[in-house]
């Protein structure tokens, strides 16, 4: 092939690529000016994180930042209306990615397979899988994610509840997928039983139908404080895993993205923002502020 069609090959594909990315890095904003609306969703058992309203527009931690997200987009795109999208987490990244969901807003882990079909924002909180039990749950199980010092001598790294047990999980997110894991390569015969949301899980628990519920330790706390006994519930204080939340949105748009990060960034650094974490979580909120705050991006 000759030099010159190969330079101007060279320079036709460049000249797509930026027309590409020009195209990509705009598209939800163009999108929000055209419809002047931007489409939130949430996924409604994810407490505090997102939490249905039926008087109005959903809350919690999640919605609260998303919301301050459509405060800046507004100083770029005047007078746009705000519609919120209950959705499941099965539907949810589909959703994103056709464009019926503009951010996405809960209790949403950033894994490397999710960002196959959407793009996050830098971390908005920072948890990990863990259980929360019942106070008479199996003695092995306490051992394992209370540090009890129940059995001697321990057999917490040998995990043998897990041989006759019952646990339970959300269905369809990153807790199951290490859960079913955990249990596999171990060889254990544990039982695990998927439920469609936490709180039937949550019932099934207190109903004594499995001896654990397995998922991120903050849900795990807004499920504590809604059962029906809570005196009869202890949260696991191991963690299992690490993960990240962050507010998803369409892939390759990265307008979108800085404009988001600026945002969080901006926001954790104001006393606003300890009081907002203080609203959700009492007590807890100086832990996980200096987790999130060790994750942002700094301008």
């Amino acid at each position: 092939m000759a030099p010159r069609i190969v330079v101007m090959l060279a320079l036709a594909g460049a000249l797509c690529l930026c027309v590409f990315s020009g195209a990509a890095s705009a598209q939800t904003l163009d999108r929000i000016a055209a419809s002047q609306t931007i489409h939130i969703g949430f996924i409604p058992d994810q407490a505090p994180f997102a939490i249905p309203n039926a008087d109005g527009p959903p809350t919690g931690y999640a919605i609260d930042l998303c919301n301050r997200v459509v405060t800046r987009i507004r100083g770029i795109v005047p007078g746009i209306a705000v519609s919120y999208v209950e959705t499941s987490l099965t539907d949810a990244f589909d959703a994103v990615a056709a464009g019926r969901i503009d951010l996405l807003c809960g209790a949403v882990t950033a894994t490397l397979g999710r960002r196959e079909t959407v793009d996050f924002s830098e971390p908005i909180f920072v948890t990990g899988a863990s259980a929360l039990l019942r106070t008479d749950s199996p003695r092995d199980l306490r051992e394992l994610f209370l540090g009890e010092r129940t059995i001697s001598p321990p057999r917490s790294l040998e995990m043998r509840s897990f041989q006759t047990s019952h646990v339970g999980v959300r269905a369809d997110t990153t807790t199951e997928t290490l859960l079913r894991r955990a249990v596999s390569d171990g060889g254990y015969s544990a039982t695990v039983v998927r439920y469609p949301t936490h709180e039937e899980g949550l019932a099934a628990l207190e109903a004594r139908e499995i001896d654990a519920y397995f998922a991120d330790r903050a849900l795990l706390i807004g499920l504590l404080n809604r059962a029906q006994h809570p005196s009869r519930l202890v949260l696991g204080t191991r963690l299992l895993t690490q993960e990240a939340y962050g507010i998803a949105m369409a892939r390759g748009d990265a307008d979108l993205r800085l404009l988001v990060d600026r945002v969080l960034s901006a926001f954790y650094a104001t006393p606003d923002f300890a009081l907002l974490l203080a609203t959700y979580f009492g007590d807890k909120s100086a832990e996980f502020q200096l987790q999130i705050k060790a994750s942002a991006m700094p301008e």
